[in-house]
């Protein structure tokens, strides 16, 4: 007797399809039909009227249950998912191990540790879960110390516990790990290529494919992706063309997360009319795909070509992702394109992508550098969760217009909402510094940064601190500043600083400024120029004919109007 979804879904408007597995001989084929169902009611959001019937679920039907308990955990409801597991008198291995997922999955590692402990019986998915989830929180050391406890190593811990090193950045153990496999299977293939491309060791990707080949083993579909992938990064174009053959060859060309990789590598090897072709070869409906070109002819510099992607997508009622959003709003950014980024930005709203951190970075920068700071701002303010980068954005937008006091006060915010700032957020203040005349807020902030954080200053950071200095008319600090680096001086600073020599009429310190620069670059122009106006302000003829003797003789041309005059001030 066969019973179709359709009856099932007509039977919930009259009567609650667990009433109906409570009968004892309802078959189990049926009862599993029925669970299907109601995930498709939850999936559409009809999660208040499916809970009340998981009311009625015979806690006795072990299979059941776990099936509830893994839909409740799929959609958050880990309260429910609890409530549900702790009804049930009798509860299998399989029930332990998915209310120990759901926990994970829920981002609740403490329940997740507290069943594992009290599990009678464990087996080797159990272990894995938690060594997975270990790693997914970060807790490396705990995961290394459960995989020795295991009584038993399948081939699928042992690659959890690459994948896991390879996502907390610890490559080294990845590799020794894999080395050490007593036994490997294509997962562990794809996740050594996958994780050594992810870490920036894409080189050495293609030379573990390399090995598996030698090895006799045959290539998926799912690592042909990771392979065109590494190779676009490493821009191995013979390798990426060999492996573009086989996929031709083995009718794998048609999967659409193949085709996008496809066109991004040819994007990335400055090949975008071979992007294009592959494009046009497979009707695609996907919007990856579409991302992918709209991508790879930003990256190319061919802006009206991504825009017309963009334009053709959304005719064809490809809806963007995020990814699609941030990429053409980048490229008018580039084109310095307001307006072309409004049209975009109202597309955002209607999907309702403006609260992403991705997309709204993107419309913060656009505003800021198309000299809409107060956009720019909105844009800021309507991004629900907010990431550095998002902080950095709008750091420098505000230091861009001027707005030095905004910088400090997000600075600020950044602080209390826990973030870590990084390099381009030390660079933002600077800017917005060096631009608003707060010598003593520069002084602060270089030091904060230098004793009380971990990021390693960078001859940027240590030019706008001189910058500032100069233009404050600090000229012995700045002199000192500089003696006291610990990176060497490059020539900007130093023209800074002699720049600045001139504005405030320091002969003295001018002097042993450009003796250095001299010393380093003896036909620098722009030294000599510089050094001859001060002597000619302070009226030492004589060492101005001095200075241009020694340039005539280094056959160095006078620069007349050098832009070096007002570096300092």
């Amino acid at each position: 007797m066969h019973i179709s979804l359709t009856i099932f879904s007509l039977c919930y408007r009259f009567i609650s399809p667990i009433q109906i597995m409570v009968h004892k001989n309802f078959p189990l084929s049926y009862t599993i039909c029925i669970c299907r169902t109601m995930s498709t009611y939850m999936t559409e959001q009809r999660l208040g009227s499916t809970g009340q019937s998981f009311g009625m679920i015979p806690h006795s039907n072990v299979s059941v249950c776990t099936k509830m308990i893994t839909n409740y955990t799929k959609y958050g409801r880990l309260r429910d998912a609890l409530h549900l597991f702790d009804q049930m008198p009798i509860r299998d291995t399989i029930a332990w191990n998915s209310i120990i997922k759901g926990c994970l999955d829920c981002d609740n590692m403490t329940m997740a540790r507290m069943f594992f402990n009290e599990m009678p019986d464990r087996n080797v998915v159990s272990w894995t879960t938690m060594i997975n989830g270990y790693m997914q929180f970060g807790k490396v050391e705990v995961a290394e110390g459960l995989f020795k406890e295991m009584p038993f190593k399948d081939v699928a811990v042992w690659n959890s516990m690459i994948h896991g090193y390879f996502i907390n950045g610890r490559v080294t153990d990845a590799v020794k790990m894999f080395e050490d496999m007593p036994f490997r299977n294509i997962v562990s293939w794809t996740s050594m290529i996958s994780g050594l491309d992810q870490n920036g060791r894409s080189a050495d990707a293609l030379r573990i494919f390399k090995q598996m080949v030698s090895c006799g083993i045959e290539t998926t579909a799912t690592m042909f992706s990771c392979l065109i992938t590494a190779c676009a990064n490493s821009m191995a174009v013979e390798l990426g063309t060999q492996i573009h053959a086989r996929i031709v060859k083995l009718g794998c060309i048609v999967e659409e997360f193949i085709s996008s990789s496809l066109i991004t590598f040819y994007a990335n090897c400055k090949q975008p009319e071979i992007s294009r072709k592959i494009f046009m070869e497979n009707v695609h409906y996907s919007v990856v795909v579409w991302t992918s070109l709209l991508t790879g002819y930003s990256l190319n510099s061919k802006y009206d070509q991504a825009l017309t992607v963009f334009s053709d997508m959304t005719k064809m009622g490809i809806f963007p992702n995020e990814s699609s959003f941030t990429s053409v709003l980048n490229l008018c950014c580039s084109l310095m394109s307001l307006g072309k980024g409004q049209i975009v930005h109202a597309e955002v709203i209607k999907l309702g992508f403006e609260a992403s951190a991705f997309v709204g970075n993107s419309l913060v920068t656009l505003y800021s550098r198309c000299g809409n700071i107060e956009d720019a701002i909105k844009a800021f303010k309507r991004i629900k969760v907010k990431n550095l980068v998002t902080w950095n954005s709008i750091i420098v937008g505000s230091a861009q217009h001027g707005r030095a006091l905004w910088a400090f006060i997000l600075f600020a915010q950044i602080l209390r909402a826990g973030v870590e700032p990084d390099e381009i957020t030390l660079t933002g203040l600077l800017y917005a510094i060096d631009h608003s005349g707060m010598f003593l807020k520069g002084r602060q902030f270089f030091l904060y940064f230098r004793k009380y954080t971990s990021i390693k200053l960078n001859v940027q950071h240590y030019g706008c601190m001189v910058d500032i200095l100069c233009r404050s008319g600090e000229l012995v600090e700045a002199e000192e500043f500089i003696n006291t680096m610990p990176i060497k001086a490059n020539s900007l600073m130093l023209l800074n600083l002699l720049g600045a020599c001139r504005t405030h009429s320091n002969i003295e310190i001018a002097e042993r400024v450009s003796k250095y620069i001299l010393d380093l670059d003896p036909h620098c122009n722009a030294a000599h120029t510089i050094l001859s106006n001060i002597y000619a302000s302070a009226e030492r003829w004589n060492d101005v004919s001095r200075v241009r003797l020694q340039m005539k003789s280094r056959k160095i041309e006078t620069q007349e109007g050098c832009s070096w005059l007002n570096e300092g001030g």
